[in-house]
C-alpha cells in the first residue's frame, strides 16, 4: 500500500492546498529540513500523505547510514528543474468525478476523464488526468472509479490476460 508520495511544484502550498481540498483533508506546512515544503493529509485510516517540495528541490542519497539530502538544483548551480516528469500517481479521494473535474477547471490545469487499458481495446478503467501546475499529472480517482481499478489489478485477472498460470 502507498501511504506517501513526494512530488515538485513551484507553489508547493497552493498546490499542497488544493491537494488537500480534493482529498477532503488539511495542507500543513511540512516539518523537515525543506524550507517552503508543505504536505496535503488526507486524515484516513492509511495515513495519506502528499509531500509537495519547491520544483527545484531533489533528494540525494545520504552519506553511511544517513538519511536522503534534499538540496536545492538552482542554488547548487545544477540549473532550472524539468519542465514535466515520467512520475505520475494514482490517488483515489472522497469526491466525485464532477467535483474532481471542477476543481482541476478552477486552477486552470489540465483535467481529463480518460480511459485505460490496451490500445485499439475498451477501456478496463477510467481515471481523470489532473496535471497539477500543468506539468505533473496525478491520475485522480472516486472511490466507485477505485473499485474498477482495484478489480483489474488482481492476480487471476492479470494472469489470465497475460496468459500465466497460477505463480503461487
Amino acid at each position: 500500500m502507498l501511504h506517501h508520495i513526494s512530488i515538485p511544484a513551484s507553489d508547493p502550498r497552493h498546490v499542497s492546498e488544493v491537494l488537500a481540498e480534493l482529498m477532503k483533508g488539511r495542507s500543513y506546512p511540512f516539518p523537515g529540513p525543506v524550507s517552503g515544503a508543505f504536505m496535503a493529509v488526507s486524515g484516513d485510516p492509511h495515513g495519506t500523505m502528499i509531500e509537495v517540495y519547491p520544483a527545484a528541490v531533489v533528494l540525494e542519497p545520504g552519506k553511511g547510514d544517513d538519511g536522503p539530502t534534499f538540496v536545492d538544483t538552482i542554488k547548487s548551480g545544477g540549473g532550472a528543474p524539468p519542465a514535466s516528469t515520467a512520475f505520475h500517481a494514482l490517488v483515489s479521494v472522497p469526491r466525485e468525478r464532477e467535483e474532481i473535474e471542477c476543481i482541476g477547471a478552477r486552477e486552470g490545469w489540465l483535467t481529463k476523464y480518460i480511459g485505460r487499458g490496451v490500445p485499439g481495446r475498451p477501456p478496463v478503467f477510467h481515471v481523470i488526468e489532473v496535471w497539477i501546475e500543468n506539468r505533473l499529472m496525478l491520475e485522480v480517482v472516486s472511490q466507485e472509479m477505485a473499485a474498477g481499478y482495484a478489480q483489474v489489478l488482481q492476480f487471476a485477472r492479470l494472469d489470465q490476460h497475460f496468459g500465466m498460470g497460477s505463480v503461487g
